[in-house]
């Protein structure tokens, strides 16, 4: 392999981690970029020596650059942006927010989230609603086209993942969200395995919601998250919990505050949301379009050389593919494997049913192994990955003839 235009030294470089581990379970979280440890533990220091409300004071610049630096990565103003304790958290604020009532449809993939299918499904079941799964086309994409023949007037929400946490498909979410618009009808894309990974542009989407990550292709820190609120529906949007930062006290009543903000409360984790805006400018200075061909080019050579391994079974899908690689084993158990693999200093994940129920019920899979590559990823580690896993099979096929 040979990648001529990546300066895949100064990534590596900048990545402390790569000393210690193969680190190939990205789409769970990335190893952090020495910036954003810098930035966060020389918070956190100022937080020991100072006092915490005063390290923040301090540093209110860079706590409110996060909110910059969101808009500049989601090509949107940084009034349409709340940071959050999590993606899913964001999800939930933004899904009870909607104005929603008893028989109305939402029409969602079944590659979603399992912990967003159960909000929706929750959701549809307290209020009556009608949730229904989208159709797919032969790469297991949402089928645009059956979409639109499924819109009525009763449909008031599509929600979709734009890469799913178990696959390597890309949804066609710019071309759902022409359907969307045409219609009239509130898009909210959960964009958590994308942002880092992928150029995501909320204006190109046409979404109204979308939600983010730090953790994963971003290399921020965990326990950050954020959402977007596209300017022009905010005002319909009523949160089911508010904060301080999320309304204004009018002297015996209060007034939400404007745009996505209302979604937003006044305690944070101030080391983590600086660490999330360095990680998205160390992102935004690599370039994303860049990165995200150094993931797919790696995934891509990958793919090749794992379904030459005999016993392992690629199993994503895609018309074309991400970094997230998913695989099966005829005669292994992906937890068994992923444990040897840990073992010889290789991260990598085990994906279950629940976490991505819908489409894993629907093909029969219990569990699968998720490799998932990052730019700071080698090709000498890639090839350390494979032969690994050509040794973990050829024990299992001698131990099995022995016996």
């Amino acid at each position: 392999m040979f990648y001529d235009t990546f300066d895949l030294v100064r990534a590596r470089a900048d990545t402390p981690g790569v000393e210690h581990v193969v680190h190939l379970n990205n789409a769970g979280a990335a190893l952090a970029p020495k910036p954003v440890v810098d930035a966060m533990t020389s918070h956190l220091n100022l937080e020991s020596r100072i006092g915490a409300y005063e390290a923040a004071e301090h540093a209110q610049e860079s706590i409110d650059h996060t909110h910059d630096a969101i808009a500049a990565l989601l090509n949107c103003t940084r009034f349409e942006v709340a940071i959050l304790d999590s993606a899913s958290r964001a999800w939930a604020m933004a899904l009870s927010s909607i104005p929603l009532r008893a028989g109305d449809r939402i029409l969602t993939s079944a590659v979603e989230y399992g912990s967003n299918y159960v909000s929706l499904l929750h959701l549809a079941q307290r209020l009556e609603l009608e949730l229904e799964i989208l159709p797919v086309d032969e790469h297991g994409l949402v089928d645009v086209v059956e979409l639109e023949q499924r819109i009525d007037e009763r449909v008031r929400l599509i929600a979709v993942a734009h890469v799913p946490m178990h696959d390597g498909l890309i949804n066609p979410v710019a071309e759902i969200g022409r359907v969307a618009r045409r219609h009239g009808i509130t898009y909210l894309v959960d964009a958590c395995q994308s942002v880092g990974q992928l150029p995501v542009d909320v204006a190109e989407i046409g979404c109204d919601l979308l939600v983010g990550t730090g953790r994963k292709y971003l290399r921020g820190p965990r326990g950050t998250g954020f959402l977007y609120v596209r300017r022009e529906i905010a005002h319909q949007l009523t949160p089911a919990i508010l904060g301080l930062d999320g309304a204004e006290w009018l002297a015996g009543t209060y007034r939400l505050a404007p745009g996505a903000r209302r979604f937003e409360t006044w305690e944070t984790n101030c080391a983590s949301r600086i660490g999330l805006g360095v990680a998205i400018d160390y992102a935004l200075g690599w370039g994303v379009e860049r990165t995200s061909r150094q993931i797919r080019r790696l995934a891509q050579d990958l793919r090749r050389d794992l379904a030459g391994i005999p016993g392992v079974l690629v199993a994503d899908r895609g018309r074309e593919r991400c970094g997230n690689i998913a695989l099966t084993f005829e005669d292994r158990d992906p937890y068994a494997v992923r444990e040897n693999l840990r073992r010889a200093g290789i991260n990598t994940w085990v994906c279950l049913e629940n976490a991505a129920c819908v489409d894993m019920q629907q093909r029969g899979l219990s569990t699968l192994l998720r490799i998932s590559p990052h730019y700071y990823n080698s090709p000498e580690e890639l090839a350390r990955l494979c032969t690994t896993l050509e040794e973990i099979m050829t024990v299992r096929r001698v131990a099995r003839v022995v016996a």
